[in-house]
């Protein structure tokens, strides 16, 4: 049993991108991780905090524009091979229920030109946001974020239903068993 764990927990560290490889990719400094006393408590059943960042036309976007219907929240950027790697495999799964939820794509660690770019390149056509450096570090405590890609399921009244931290198909499966029961 131990060494199951031990395979899984490899798994999952092999499947993500932390936010010490973006600092460290993005800055060449070594991160402070000394833990926030503001730094949110997000679970399942919480109600998803709400944030207003800049699409890819610099109109500002609100997490509660979408209240009414399921929204992903999509926490990447394209320096985490690992989020770039599902980027098919979101293409799939919003292309399969579409009319059931929306995505919201937050980009975190990019410059403006690599984010559009990227958008362009893979041709994500759902909802796009960006950070900046400010906003990346206080959405990223709000929203407890440890890894990319971290992917957030909000339901239509605001509610977190589900967090999924790396690229992992349990998320797609957690999607499939929502939407067809």
């Amino acid at each position: 049993m131990k060494k199951l764990f031990a395979i899984a927990l490899m798994g999952f560290a092999l499947a993500s991108c932390t936010p010490k490889e973006n600092k460290q990719q993005t800055t060449g400094e070594e991160p402070d991780t000394t833990a926030t006393a503001t730094a949110a408590v997000i679970a399942e059943g919480a109600e998803a905090p709400d944030f207003t960042l800049p699409d890819p036309e610099g109109n500002p976007h609100s997490l509660s524009d979408l209240r009414g219907k399921y929204v992903v929240l999509d926490f990447w950027g394209t320096w985490c091979k690992w989020c770039v790697k599902g980027i098919p495999d979101m293409k799939a799964y919003y292309d399969k229920y579409e009319d059931m939820f929306e995505i919201l794509s937050i980009d975190v660690g990019d410059s403006e030109a690599t984010w559009l770019e990227a958008i362009d390149s893979y041709d994500m056509d759902w909802l796009h946001v960006i950070t900046d450096e400010e906003s990346a570090e206080s959405l990223s405590e709000l929203y407890s974020i440890e890894g990319f890609p971290t992917k957030i399921i909000v339901d239509p009244e605001g509610k977190i239903v589900n967090i999924t931290v790396g690229e992992d198909p349990a998320f797609y499966k957690f999607i499939d068993d929502l939407f067809t029961n």
